[in-house]
């Protein structure tokens, strides 16, 4: 089930997507508790029937999420080896362990909205596709052949990253948190009808160019591992995100550079999931 954040009526609200007919079914419950009721009374009934999506905006799939989206880093190993300036982990090499960081985002930006330049702050803007996972039930040391069953789905991110306030900081918090510098979305689809996460194209394009082009079977550390080694000692909740990394292709890891420019757009593409189209700011 592919399901999405509309601004219907005015009010945010989670509803069900049909692509095909590029309508929505409003389910007049929020993101957030059509998550945490899911799994005791399933997607909620709604007597409303479709309606276009182009009439209306949509949303990030949670805009306000609860907590900071956890993010990990260098979990594609030619992304490792791009990126071996970077401070954190192996310069260019597997990291035994995962590297796990937050990154806030209060609001998540939305598919079609503007990242803010911060030019005051930070001179080198990159972009990074994601696959992103969204938590379903509350999970605390569980089992690796378990982490699945928590899942409630997955959806789209893009960990924009001002490079230069990363060094600098010399840990990644700041460098990946500026405000607007979250895209999330456009749909968060459910877990039973992605399948197999780790048998998704994932690729990334700057205006016309692409950019990134990879899959993520080549995750050092996979979506089942992620969540089973999160969760020994941090307590997952339903709604908590979850980004997965980027493979190679990111705007530092060329020569020279090709860091993100005013007027730039990013488009972010997953399959079975969607597009995550945004804008810098001119």
């Amino acid at each position: 089930m592919k399901l999405a954040t509309i601004n219907h009526n005015n009010t945010p609200q989670a509803c069900i997507i049909n692509e095909k007919e590029k309508t929505y079914r409003p389910l007049h419950q929020s993101m957030q508790e059509v998550i945490e009721n899911y799994y005791r009374v399933g997607i909620p009934e709604s007597c409303e029937g479709y309606y276009p999506i182009d009439e209306t905006r949509i949303l990030a799939p949670i805009p306000y999420p609860k907590r900071n989206i956890v993010c990990l880093g260098k979990n594609y190993l030619e992304h490792v080896k791009e990126i071996k300036g970077i401070t954190g982990g192996p310069k260019d090499s597997a990291p035994e362990y995962p590297l796990f960081f937050t990154k806030s985002a209060s609001p998540c930006n939305h598919t079609g909205g503007t990242i803010l330049r911060h030019p005051e702050v930070t001179q080198r803007i990159d972009y990074e596709v994601e696959l992103t996972i969204v938590i379903g039930k509350r999970a605390s040391y569980i089992k690796r052949e378990d982490a699945l069953s928590y899942v409630f789905g997955y959806t789209v991110g893009n960990d924009i990253s001002a490079r230069d306030v990363q060094t600098r900081h010399v840990q990644w918090f700041l460098g990946k948190s500026l405000t607007t510098h979250c895209p999330v979305g456009p749909y968060i689809v459910t877990s039973d009808e992605v399948g197999d996460p780790q048998k998704l194209s994932i690729k990334s394009w700057v205006n016309d160019e692409l950019r990134q082009n990879g899959n993520t079977e080549d995750m050092i550390f996979k979506v089942a591992d992620i969540v089973y080694q999160l969760s020994r000692g941090y307590e997952l909740l339903p709604g908590d995100m979850i980004m997965t990394g980027t493979p190679k292709g990111v705007g530092m890891g060329f020569d020279p550079p090709k860091f993100l420019k005013p007027g730039d757009r990013i488009t972010c593409e997953i399959e079975k999931i969607g597009r995550l189209v945004n804008y810098i700011e001119k």
